[in-house]
C-alpha cells in the first residue's frame, strides 16, 4: 500500500475517532440549571458565589457537568422555582429561609433572636454537625438534598425615625415593620415582646410608610435597608444584630444521586467552597462600602453585650415560647440542638481568641 494512501486512512480514523469522542463528550454532559435571586452577577454575594461554584463545577468535572446559572430578582417567583426543582426541570437553587418554611416548618428554630453573637459563630453553628442534621433531616421530610446554608443578607438591624435606641426601655411605644412580608407570626412575637407594636407593610410600601409616618421603624439588614433607599426616610439604625438569616441550598435529589461518586464529590465540595467565598465578599462589601455609606445618613449606635443581653432576656423567651405552641415536641427538641450547637460555637470562639 502506497504512502499517500496510507496517509489518507489514518486521516479518516482520526477524524472519526475525534467526531466519536466529541460525540461522547457532548451525550454524557451534565445540565445544572442553578437558579438564585440575586440579578447582578457582579453587586451581591449571592451572584458571585453562584458563580464560583459554576467555575470550579465545570474545572473539576472536566466539563462533565455544565452550570447554567439563571436569576430572579423577586421572592415571588420563588414557590414555582421550588416546584421546578422538585420535578427536575431547574436543578438547584438558592432558596430564601422563607420559601424553606412551607416545606420544613423547623426551619423556623434558626430565628431565634439574639442567638448569634457574631458572623463566625453563626457560621460555624451552620456548619458544624448540627448544620449536617438538618440537612438530612430536611432531605427526609421534604425530598430537598441541601448542599449548604449560605448567607442570606447578613444581620438584621433596627432603624427608626423617632430616636436613638440604646435600651430595651427606648423600644417601648414604637411602631415597628417586622421583619418579613408575608409576616413570620415568629417576627410579630418578638416585636411584641421589645415593647413595640407591629404593624405589617409590604416592601414596596414600606418607604412611603415610613416617610409619611405610618410606621416609626423597620428591621431589616444593611443590604435591603441601601437597597429600598430606607436611609433616606430614618434618622437612627441600632446594630442590634438580633437575627441571622441563612439561605437553604437546595438540589434534586433523585439528580444528584444519579451521579458518579466523583460528581457528586466534585458537586459538594464545590458548593462548599463557594459559600466561604459568599460569604467573605458579603463581609468585606458591608464594611467597606455599606456600611460607610449608612454612616454618612444614620446616627449609628452599637449596643454593649450588655444591652443586647437585656434584649435577649425578653425576646427570645418569647419567641421559644411561640414557637414550642407552634411545633410542638420535635420543634423543642430541635431548639435544644440549634442552642447546644450556639453554645458549642461561642465556646469554640472564645478558645481561638485567647
Amino acid at each position: 500500500m502506497s504512502t499517500p494512501k496510507i496517509k489518507k486512512i489514518f486521516f479518516c480514523v482520526g477524524i472519526s475517532l475525534c467526531v466519536f469522542i466529541m460525540g461522547t463528550v457532548a451525550f454524557g454532559t451534565e445540565e445544572l440549571k442553578l437558579t438564585h435571586l440575586r440579578p447582578h452577577p457582579l453587586d451581591t454575594h449571592t451572584a458571585a458565589m453562584a458563580r464560583v461554584f459554576k467555575s470550579l463545577v465545570e474545572t473539576g468535572s472536566g466539563g462533565a457537568i455544565r452550570v447554567e446559572i439563571s436569576a430572579t430578582g423577586t421572592r415571588r417567583d420563588e414557590r414555582e422555582i421550588m416546584e421546578q426543582v422538585q420535578r427536575g426541570e431547574t436543578q438547584s437553587y438558592i432558596a430564601s429561609c422563607y420559601i424553606m418554611l412551607p416545606y420544613y416548618s423547623l426551619y423556623d428554630i434558626i430565628n431565634l433572636p439574639f442567638a448569634y453573637s457574631s458572623y463566625a459563630v453563626a457560621y460555624d453553628v451552620f456548619d458544624s454537625s448540627f448544620g449536617v442534621e438538618m440537612a438530612e433531616d430536611i432531605r427526609k421530610k421534604t425530598g430537598f438534598r441541601v448542599l449548604g446554608f449560605p448567607e442570606y443578607a447578613g444581620f438584621f438591624q433596627t432603624t427608626n425615625s423617632k430616636r436613638p435606641i440604646r435600651s430595651l426601655e427606648d423600644m417601648k411605644g414604637l411602631t415597628m415593620r417586622p421583619l418579613s412580608h408575608p409576616v413570620n407570626p415568629l417576627h410579630m412575637e418578638v416585636i411584641r415582646a421589645l415593647g413595640t407594636s407591629p404593624t405589617p407593610i409590604a416592601w414596596p410600601e414600606l418607604y412611603a410608610s415610613l416617610k409619611n409616618g405610618v410606621v416609626d421603624g423597620q428591621m431589616n439588614p444593611i443590604e435591603a435597608i441601601i437597597l429600598g433607599k430606607l436611609h433616606e426616610v430614618q434618622q437612627y439604625i441600632t446594630l442590634t444584630n438580633h437575627l441571622y438569616s441563612s439561605y437553604v441550598w437546595v438540589i434534586n435529589d433523585r439528580w444528584y444521586q444519579s451521579l458518579s461518586p466523583r460528581l457528586k464529590e466534585i458537586i459538594v465540595d464545590s458548593a462548599r467552597t463557594a459559600i466561604a467565598a459568599g460569604r467573605g465578599i458579603a463581609r468585606a462589601s458591608e464594611s467597606e462600602k455599606l456600611l460607610p455609606l449608612i454612616a454618612d445618613k444614620l446616627e449609628i449606635y452599637g449596643p454593649t453585650a450588655a444591652e443586647l443581653a437585656r434584649f435577649r432576656k425578653v425576646a427570645l423567651p418569647a419567641a421559644r415560647k411561640h414557637l414550642e405552641e407552634k411545633l410542638g415536641d420535635e420543634g423543642a427538641r430541635w431548639i435544644e440542638k440549634v442552642l447546644m450547637a450556639i453554645s458549642e460555637a461561642e465556646n469554640r470562639a472564645k478558645s481561638l481568641a485567647k
